[in-house]
């Protein structure tokens, strides 16, 4: 793409290394011109975002996303909406899963293989988790084994639609008066809503800010995610929250941001160091995780909340002066 004129006011605002943004006028109004740059996926990132964005504009009234103006799939370029932040409210969860809902119910069974299949956690992340809690001393019954391995299972089956944001992190949302806007879609799929709910229960596993979101407020949350979810559908929401978190405390490339996933296993990392990633470490998230999969109280998962129990009290002994996970957005 060429250089933005001048006299459009361009600026160019941060951004992830894989894509350069902008900021400008066009046609009298503010807009937000995004290219997908870098690796060799940049054309598969654009056309997924785009497809998205579509898709969940489709809805009536304000969309949950920035609303796509133009886009040149040649040079990768898409101009959009740009979206004035106001102020978070105090409730910014709740609003937070009022815009989580309306994305997962944006798409259907008419829209499978629209975008790409969400993939869970594999017998490889299962077996990674074993190998942690027998590291520290914790050993793995047979049952909790039997119970992980159906759980992998359980998370690879189904056949869902919901149009999942792919990383729907405190800073991929803008408050705005009209409500909360998703952005930056370029990992979308299609799966379970309840893989992105469980984000706040699980301190939003994929993202530099970890929360650690209050009960009372995270109940709420949960409970208008559901009732928005019916609203939409006209369905309840299907599978359980419980399987969506202990899925998130399989995967080790969740402690980590995406440039270093698929490189190593990171809970064996853990054992031997430390790491900061935005407001937490890598110890506290798993701590936070460990924590939420051992208050599980479904009788199919009571082997591993058990374990997880275990393996996060031997984690706090060796690592003491691990913290929570702070409570509000920085």
């Amino acid at each position: 793409m060429r250089p933005l004129p001048e006299a459009a006011g361009a600026r160019e605002v941060q951004s992830s290394p894989r894509s350069s943004v902008w900021r400008l006028e066009y046609g009298g109004a503010a807009v937000v011109v995004k290219q997908a740059t870098g690796g060799d996926d940049a054309q598969a990132r654009f056309e997924r975002e785009i497809t998205a964005l579509t898709l969940a504009a489709r809805s009536g009234g304000v969309p949950p996303v920035a609303r796509v103006i133009a886009s040149d799939a040649g040079c990768r370029v898409m101009v959009l909406e740009h979206l004035a932040e106001a102020p978070a409210p105090a409730d910014w969860a709740v609003r937070y899963t009022d815009a989580l809902a309306r994305l997962h119910a944006a798409t259907g069974p008419a829209d499978a293989g629209a975008l790409p299949r969400w993939q869970g956690p594999t017998e490889a992340d299962a077996e990674a988790f074993a190998g942690f809690a027998g590291a520290l001393g914790v050993p793995v019954p047979a049952r909790a084994r039997a119970e992980i391995s159906a759980l992998v299972e359980r998370l690879g089956a189904g056949d869902h639609h919901a149009l999942l944001h792919g990383d729907p992190c405190p800073d991929n949302v803008i408050v705005t008066r009209q409500g909360l806007r998703f952005v930056d879609l370029e990992q979308a799929s299609l799966g379970n809503g309840l893989m992105e709910l469980a984000y706040l229960r699980t301190g939003f596993p994929t993202c530099w800010c970890a929360l650690g979101i209050a009960p009372a407020m995270l109940a709420e949350a949960e409970r208008r995610y559901r009732a928005i979810w019916r609203v939409l559908t006209g369905t309840d929401v299907q599978g359980r929250l419980a399987d969506a978190c202990a899925g998130w405390l399989l995967r080790g490339d969740a402690l980590v941001e995406r440039a270093r996933r698929h490189t190593t296993d990171h809970l064996a990392a853990v054992l031997r160091d430390d790491w900061s990633w935005g407001v937490a470490g890598a110890r506290e998230r798993l701590a936070h995780r460990l924590g939420v999969v051992a208050a599980a109280e479904e009788p199919d998962l009571a082997a591993l909340a058990a374990l997880a129990g275990a393996v996060r009290e031997r984690m706090l002994t060796r690592w003491p002066g691990l913290a929570p996970l702070p409570p509000t957005r920085p």
